[in-house]
């Protein structure tokens, strides 16, 4: 019995092993990704399906014309098929809004924090 595995159109990211049947999976459920594609680390995962992601960007001062480095929290849904846990670095696409603050989900691990 094979599943139905949906390409999200975004190359490069290969679809999960496991599988589910969350709606609100990318690869399994009928959720589209579209807009914002950010990487970033789990930083907690306490909610449930739902992770809190931090990314670190650089931000310009114009009046001391230098850059700084600010980071932000976003939260996004993440599937059981793909299960991030705090320490892994992961890819999210930005959805349509899932929850009242959940406007991205998890579309895959890419490695944990501090291995190379």
């Amino acid at each position: 019995m094979s599943v139905r595995v949906r390409n999200i159109g975004i190359p490069g990211l290969n679809p999960p092993e496991k599988t589910c049947n969350d709606r609100k999976c990318p690869w399994h459920g009928n959720v589209r990704v579209r807009g914002l594609i950010l990487t970033g680390v789990v930083i907690k995962s306490k909610m449930k399906n739902t992770v809190v992601v931090e990314r670190e960007y650089l931000y310009y001062n114009k009046k001391y014309r230098r850059y700084e480095k600010r980071r932000s929290r976003i939260h996004a849904h993440n599937p059981p098929c793909i299960n991030a846990q705090p320490g892994d670095i992961v890819v999210i696409g930005e959805t349509r809004p899932l929850a009242k603050t959940v406007h991205f989900v998890v579309l895959g691990v890419i490695g944990k924090q501090g291995s190379k």
